[in-house]
């Protein structure tokens, strides 16, 4: 194949070009009356179901993106990210937040060394660790446990872990896990978030996770600071090394800092902080309040989604699915931004996760060669839960501009209500809401006022 400047130049791109003047003329609506294509358009996977049939596409519109794909060698580039490659080439790096969550005895290469083995000596770590804290054996300056505990960390280092640990608050067995226990965030250089997470906390039961991989993030360390002098002020300089423990990889400051290297949990170089939940970043704070099997489900969770992102046929796909379809609504049909709209109130920290996964990954208006874009990439990210979300911004998604919407449900409650003498049940009401506002946004209402809008929707749910 002959190399090109920009994806745009290609043939595979041209196609999709002309190809989506057809789709600007063709009701979702229509589109839907077709069973055919709405039923090649389920994806299954691990518990988790993806309709894509609400875009407006169709059948040849995904083969056609499965072209571009090919073009872009996408493929390639997945064998060459989980191979160790060198992919992140501002910084000459691999890209391998997948060897966070790899089984132990998977071998995953970067400059010629299998990473496996360390990742899972600080996971060893961490879980050994995390047991004496919540066992009691590892006690404060004074004796008494360590029951509470402030991560201080900013970017991926707060907004991926805050989202699993708001997950997890409602869940049965993590509840029974974190019995008696607090863990709170503080990211915010501004002084009310300090004064917010040290409310009603005792130094003397408080443990400090300082978030920092260089020790030299400026927010990170002045909240640092000001957290060890709160330490200090109550119990004293020498209790900093009972209270205060480190995920960093540089030894020397977090030492002159006043912390114990060997309370120091190491990360890489090729882990970027977005993806960094599954390293200590999120995993010491999480084995903490939850306890380390709690946690290594969600590894697991996430390590299942690698292989079959890794290994699946692009029209099985759901990570290259949902990621080709982004490319279709943001650089073809020209929509700036998506919807993240989870009918669970557990979910309430996902859309600012995925805002930072998204939007720092793909907040670039040149390519991999610095050529400027003659097109639009990246989508503007924003969500709330249903039905909150409903009585907020969805007249706008309804009635005025055309958003893409992702729509997640879960067929199970974390905590169902079933109260006597209702109709349905508490969730099956929520469940109602989800199924209902993307057919009433995929069909729409004929008789409604003429600029009303017809929207691209996809629905993805599963199993709690």
């Amino acid at each position: 194949m002959a190399p090109f400047a920009l994806i745009s130049d290609t043939e595979a791109w041209k196609e999709l070009k002309v190809h989506v003047e057809d789709i600007k003329k063709t009701h979702l609506r229509d589109l839907m009356n077709d069973a055919q294509r709405c039923q090649s358009m389920m994806v299954e996977f691990d518990g988790l179901l993806l309709d894509y049939s609400r875009q407006n596409s169709t059948i040849a519109t995904i083969d056609k993106l499965f072209k571009l794909a090919d073009t872009a060698n996408l493929k390639e580039k997945i064998n060459q990210m989980f191979g160790g490659e060198h992919i992140n080439s501002t910084e000459n790096r691999s890209v391998l937040h997948v060897a966070l969550r790899a089984p132990r005895d998977t071998v995953i290469q970067s400059d010629g060394k299998n990473v496996v083995p360390d990742v899972w000596k600080v996971l060893d770590k961490i879980q050994e660790f995390s047991e004496r804290v919540r066992s009691g054996s590892w006690v404060g300056a004074t004796g008494l446990p360590l029951t509470d505990v402030v991560a201080v960390g900013i970017g991926g280092s707060f907004l991926g872990p805050l989202f699993v640990h708001t997950a997890l608050q409602t869940d049965p067995e993590a509840i029974n896990s974190a019995r008696g226990r607090q863990l709170r965030f503080l990211a915010n250089v501004d002084p009310i978030d300090v004064a917010r997470n040290i409310t009603g906390l005792n130094p003397e039961t408080t443990l400090v996770v300082v978030v920092s991989k260089t020790f030299t993030t400026a927010e990170t360390m002045l909240n640092a600071r000001t957290l060890r002098e709160w330490i200090s002020a109550a119990l004293g300089p020498s209790a900093v090394a009972k209270h205060m423990v480190a995920v960093s990889t540089n030894l020397t400051l977090v030492e002159k800092f006043g912390i114990d290297p060997n309370n120091a949990f190491a990360f890489w170089d090729w882990v970027g902080g977005r993806y960094s939940v599954c390293s200590a970043v999120g995993v010491l704070p999480l084995s903490l309040q939850y306890g380390f099997p709690i946690v290594e489900k969600f590894l697991k969770g996430a390590s299942s989604i690698d292989q079959h992102f890794y290994s699946a046929p692009y029209e099985k796909n759901i990570p290259v699915l949902l990621g080709l379809l982004s490319v279709w609504n943001v650089s073809f049909l020209e929509y700036p931004a998506r919807a993240i709209l989870p009918y669970s109130q557990a979910l309430e920290k996902f859309a600012p996760h995925i805002q930072q996964v998204s939007m720092e990954s793909n907040g670039k208006g040149v390519s991999i060669d610095g050529v400027p874009l003659p097109f639009e990439a990246g989508e503007i990210d924003f969500g709330e839960p249903g039905t909150n979300g409903q009585h907020s911004f969805y007249q706008l998604i309804h009635q005025g501009r055309i958003i893409p919407c992702d729509f997640i449900g879960v067929v199970k409650s974390q905590q169902p209500v079933y109260l006597k003498g209702e109709v349905v049940s508490n969730h099956d009401e929520l469940m109602s809401n989800f199924f209902a506002q993307p057919d009433a946004l995929a069909y729409g209402k004929e008789n409604l006022v003429a600029n009303y809008k017809i929207k691209t929707t996809r629905v993805c749910w599963g199993w709690g």
